[in-house]
């Protein structure tokens, strides 16, 4: 699969071919990628895979979940002139692309990792890019919540707009989904919440409920349902999500680990 994704990448920028190689002969070549900004190493993986199809030699520096500083070397090249030009906008993409996210993850991560929660991403990705996006979240530090509809059971507020019994409903999803797959649930009130633990659910999931909504969902559940976990989620922010820590869920989830990333500055330089 990284093969393919590589493979394309790389076909989209090179087009009909490059015409730089149509005017010199290729001579050996070496380069450097330096950062120039601060951030969290991903797409090594990735770019691995290119440089062995291209045969491009490459000493990395840093690995995959490494923090960098302004200024410092991530890896070095040697090629010949042609295909090192021919590769470098689509290893800076992969790396600039994925290094992104993960740096925004990391910083999520380090402000609820002293409560012991999880942090999730979501299926809130681009287009042909979840692979690759939700390996980027991993590499800093988050836990992939599901690749896509057949990973688990999440039964949304627009789907129980067309239950009519949710206890009815679960019971019989048992019968007909994996055993190992979970059923969750998601929650805009108290109520729902406790509907859904009633109904016997796996994970009840606090939608754009506050802090102190989930403080008395957690408590009920502690008192009632302790095997079920708790997922709080919606426009949680790096400015909120201690606070969500705080509450005693078990894990805390955001699409903004990806919609949100802004790019940080990596650049090839010829030696």
């Amino acid at each position: 699969m990284i093969e393919r994704f590589v493979r394309e990448a790389l076909a989209e920028d090179v087009g009909r071919g490059d015409l730089y190689a149509l005017v010199e002969p290729a001579v050996d070549a070496s380069a450097k990628i330096i950062a120039k900004s601060s951030g969290i190493v991903a797409g090594v993986s990735y770019v691995n895979v290119l440089v062995e199809l291209e045969d491009i030699e490459v000493i990395w520096l840093k690995s995959d979940g490494d923090s960098f500083e302004t200024g410092e070397v991530i890896a070095t090249f040697k090629a010949n002139s042609h295909v090192m030009l021919k590769c470098e906008r689509t290893i800076l993409d992969i790396l600039l692309h994925a290094s992104s996210i993960a740096t925004l993850t990391r910083k999520y991560v380090d402000l609820i990792e002293p409560y012991g929660v999880k942090l999730l991403d979501t299926r809130k990705t681009r287009p042909l890019l979840r692979v690759f996006e939700k390996y980027a979240t991993r590499t800093g530090g988050a836990v992939n919540h599901r690749m896509g509809l057949d990973d688990s059971l999440m039964l949304k507020d627009t789907h129980l707009k067309t239950i009519k019994n949710l206890h009815d409903y679960i019971n019989q999803a048992r019968n007909k989904i994996p055993f190992t797959a979970k059923i969750e649930v998601e929650a805009e009130t108290f109520e729902i919440a406790k509907e859904a633990m009633q109904a016997e659910c796996d994970i009840v999931m606090c939608d754009n409920m506050t802090p102190e909504q989930i403080i008395e969902v957690v408590k009920y559940k502690d008192e009632n349902y302790p095997h079920v976990l708790l997922e709080a989620s919606g426009n949680i922010s790096l400015q909120t999500i201690e606070l969500y820590a705080k509450t005693g869920v078990d894990a805390i989830s955001s699409g903004s680990l990806i919609h949100q990333a802004n790019w940080i500055d990596l650049s090839m330089k010829m030696d």
